[in-house]
């Protein structure tokens, strides 16, 4: 028997202050579309936001249904907008944000297994590392320079 030791390197900014000037403005796109979330369910918004390589922005909010699981995350929301008006562009980063309706959201809330496994198909698709930075209200943000840090061990069309 061995062992496979899977390590990664994430950084993190103690919050929105430390980000470059333009992450921020890719994160305050984030952060007005959480506000667009449609989430009377979980009471949880989520906002994305994706930099394009032709430096077009595009968002996405949850987007929740009574029929579950008919609804859609803000991250999900956003890359298939993007790979369906801009199939030919790289996906340079990604800003997400998550907010309680019910309680502080103070921690770095990552994307779901679902939308890690969706971004991980466009980082595979495009042979390109896609920075993911996301954080929860207020407070750290933490960045990932490639999807495959929060993803180890992909599942890919290779295996097909």
């Amino acid at each position: 028997m061995n062992e496979i030791k899977i390590e990664t390197t994430l950084e993190v900014y103690n919050d929105f202050n430390e980000l470059s000037k333009a992450m921020q403005n890719l994160m305050t796109a984030a952060i007005e579309a959480r506000e667009n979330a449609y989430a009377p369910y979980s009471k949880f918004n989520v906002g994305a936001a994706i930099l394009l390589d032709n430096n077009e922005v595009v968002i996405g909010s949850n987007q929740e249904n009574a029929c579950f699981p008919s609804g859609l995350c803000a991250e999900r929301t956003a890359i298939f907008y993007a790979g369906a008006k801009y199939p030919k562009a790289k996906i340079l980063k990604m800003a997400i944000t998550a907010a309680s309706q019910n309680q502080i959201t103070d921690k770095p809330i990552p994307p779901c297994g679902a939308c890690r496994q969706s971004i991980a198909e466009y980082e595979m698709k495009q042979d390109l590392p896609i920075e993911i930075y996301f954080m929860g209200a207020q407070g750290k943000v933490i960045k990932s320079h490639s999807l495959a840090n929060l993803l180890p061990l992909l599942f890919e069309s290779s295996v097909l």
